[in-house]
C-alpha cells in the first residue's frame, strides 16, 4: 500500500504546484470525498483493495442459547460511517483514516496483528489481515482524472 501512495504522490506533486491554492483545496476536497465513498463501499462489501474477499470471522467456540445475531455477520458496519472514517485536509494534501478508539482496531485488522478479544480476557488472538484502507486501480484512475480535469480547467 505504501508503494501505491508514493507512486501517486510523486506522479502528481510537480503538477499540483501549477494549480492555484483555492483550486487545489477544492481538488483535495473532491478527491477526498470520492475516495472516502469508495473506501466505505469496499469495506462494506468486505473486499481487500486487490478485489479479494476478507477472510471470514472464526466461529465462536462458546455455545450460546441466544439466536444468532445477524448484525455481527457483517464486519465493520459501524466503522465505515463518516464519524469513524475521517477525512482531514491540509495544505499538503489529505488524510483518510481512523482516529480515536477506532484506530487501534482498524490497525489490527489492516496488518493482521495480535490483539485481545476483550478487556476481560488475558490472551491475545492473531487476526486475519483485512485491508480496510488502500488504493485500487480504479481509485488511482479517479485521482488522475480529477487532477487532469483541474489542470485543464486551470489552463483556460
Amino acid at each position: 500500500m505504501a508503494d501505491n501512495i508514493l507512486q501517486v504522490k510523486t506522479a502528481f506533486a510537480q503538477l499540483l504546484t501549477n494549480i492555484s491554492a483555492p483550486r487545489r483545496r477544492l481538488l483535495y476536497q473532491q478527491i477526498g470525498r470520492e475516495l472516502a465513498r469508495r473506501q466505505r463501499r469496499r469495506i462494506k462489501a468486505q473486499q481487500n483493495p486487490d478485489g479479494s474477499a476478507y477472510e471470514p470471522r472464526k466461529q465462536s467456540k462458546v455455545r450460546s442459547k441466544k439466536p444468532k445475531n445477524r448484525v455481527k455477520d457483517r464486519m465493520f458496519n459501524k466503522i465505515t460511517s463518516p464519524s469513524h472514517l475521517k477525512l482531514k485536509r491540509n495544505n499538503n494534501g489529505l488524510t483518510l483514516g481512523f482516529s480515536g478508539s477506532d484506530a487501534p482496531i482498524a490497525n489490527v485488522h489492516q496488518y493482521g496483528l495480535k490483539s485481545r478479544v476483550s478487556d476481560r480476557l488475558a490472551f491475545k488472538v492473531k487476526y486475519a489481515q483485512r485491508e480496510l484502507l488502500g488504493f485500487t486501480d480504479e481509485d488511482i484512475e479517479m485521482i488522475e482524472d480529477y487532477v487532469i480535469k483541474a489542470l485543464s480547467d486551470g489552463l483556460r
